[in-house]
């Protein structure tokens, strides 16, 4: 895998990451019972925590696109290992 192949296979699993890691732990004012804002959404988060998440993201992307990695640098599956 050259870099141009890891910089994006990269991105696409960590941006995958991020859609499975956005909904955890979100609360909406509605459920939270905080009070709405005129001009808001009720169901807009309470407390998103951005960036902890993201940093679940990175830090599962990291994994996924080492194992990603390792297969493909250390040929751990060939096509010849499926029967079509």
């Amino acid at each position: 895998m050259g870099p141009g192949g890891g910089i994006v296979s990269f991105a696409v699993i960590w941006m995958v990451s991020l859609f499975m890691v956005l909904p955890w732990g979100m609360r909406s004012h509605t459920e939270a019972g905080a009070e709405i804002v005129p001009g808001s959404e009720a169901s807009a988060p309470v407390r998103p925590r951005l960036l902890l998440k993201f940093a679940i993201t990175t830090g599962v992307a990291l994994v996924l696109w080492g194992a990603l990695y390792a297969t493909i640098t250390y040929r751990l599956l060939s096509l010849d290992d499926f029967p079509f």
